[in-house]
């Protein structure tokens, strides 16, 4: 039977291969130790956690909510955008919660594409910034990641011979998989360029508070006149460990946000009331969760550069996010990301994410997501030794023996 035309559209999921594979792994005993998915480990804060216990004893709260966020939840994110980027934003008619920043680019596909509509993505990137246009009917034209000449370079490229003319840029910094950070002179340039061509930006945040720097990254918002042409989504998943409870803001141009609003208003009644208080609480809080939170991943990181290396796998120290975008150990990089991330749960016990799942860009690196404490990512480290070292003995040998024919 023929599948579906928006089916059809999606390739194979490659993230699903390594899955299965890891829990087939698992099925047969393996202790694999997982730095595949994004996933936070770490427990929502409890005052998070009581907040919700709370609020969910009244019933009144068990009933419908309301697409676009309770009026509390949209003001305090706009206190968090006054806090943290000195930003300004009416919580009525620029703000709108979204289950999850993933939800939130989805919908916002729906709301402005038309069937041909070209859009500019960075490649590799997460999966729902381009696909959440192509099942809209969009077309992708793949775009630099790096936030400097090359991505003007190519933005320039992609306006001048796309037929139709973008209509909008996707941006995402800090970057999932590759963990680059933008400047505010990187995005005042962006925003000069898309008035220009008259193209709207849609900005991932989602790691906003995730950062090892001193410099806290900035908020395209912040470019004087960016919210003419900008909407800006972030989440709650990382900076306060809520992955399962599916909460985030799409947030700037009233036009962009009254269109966003206008479809979810068909699709969804907004997250259950509960959480959304909880969310409110965490958002007035005093940031000591999220210092928290950045804390430990950045003592992650730091084992995992450390060890990774002096098992023979030098690992870039990411500036930012909660992962490492690794390149594959030269006597790999032939093979692929793909097959390179199933030898390494094969052989290794260990998961990460192939870069081909971010985009054919990424297919020379893997994603390793800081998921596991400091001893399992030490673990890792040592089964990674031992598989290299094991791996090269048997390369050598075949080398010998080729040599003797």
């Amino acid at each position: 039977m023929e599948e579906f035309h928006k089916v059809r559209r999606l390739p194979p999921y490659v993230f699903e291969q390594v899955n299965r594979l890891k829990a087939d792994a698992r099925a047969a005993g393996a202790d694999i130790i997982d730095l595949g998915m994004g996933n936070p480990d770490l427990p929502t804060p409890q005052t998070i956690v009581d907040k919700l216990c709370e609020v969910v004893r009244d019933p009144r709260t068990h009933r419908y909510s309301t697409s676009r966020g309770i009026p509390g939840l949209r003001k305090a994110q706009a206190r968090y955008y006054l806090n943290r980027f000195g930003v300004k934003l009416n919580p009525d008619t620029q703000i709108v919660a979204t289950l999850g920043s993933k939800e939130g680019f989805a919908n916002m596909a729906q709301a402005i594409t038309a069937p041909g509509d070209v859009i500019m993505c960075p490649n590799p990137t997460y999966p729902i910034h381009a696909f959440g246009f192509i099942m809209s009917g969009g077309v992708i034209r793949s775009m630099s990641v790096e936030p400097d000449e090359s991505f003007f370079y190519s933005l320039e490229r992609a306006v001048r011979h796309s037929i139709p003319r973008p209509i909008a840029l996707i941006l995402n910094y800090p970057s999932n998989p590759t963990a680059h950070v933008a400047t505010l002179d990187f995005y005042k340039d962006v925003v000069s360029f898309a008035k220009k061509h008259e193209i709207i930006i849609l900005s991932d945040l989602a790691y906003a508070e995730i950062y090892y720097d001193d410099t806290p990254p900035p908020s395209v918002l912040e470019v004087p006149g960016a919210v003419d042409v900008t909407v800006e989504f972030t989440s709650m998943s990382k900076t306060f460990s809520m992955p399962g409870w599916r909460m985030g803001f799409a947030v700037g141009n009233e036009r962009l946000i009254a269109a966003l609003s206008r479809v979810k208003s068909y699709l969804d009644y907004g997250a259950f009331t509960p959480i959304q208080v909880a969310a409110t609480t965490a958002l007035n809080g005093d940031g000591s969760e999220i210092e928290e939170v950045r804390n430990t991943y950045k003592r992650r990181r730091d084992v995992m550069v450390d060890t990774f290396a002096k098992a023979g796998w030098p690992v870039p120290a990411p500036a930012a996010t909660m992962f490492a975008w690794a390149p594959l150990p030269e006597r790999y990089r032939e093979m692929g990301s793909l097959d390179f991330s199933k030898m390494l749960i094969e052989k290794a016990d260990v998961a990460v994410s192939p870069g081909i799942g971010f985009g054919e860009y990424g297919d020379t690196h893997v994603r390793i997501a800081l998921v596991e404490n400091e001893h399992r990512i030490r673990q890792a480290a040592r089964n990674i030794k031992r598989f290299l070292a094991s791996d090269g003995e048997n390369m050598q040998n075949v080398v010998r023996l080729d040599s003797r024919r």
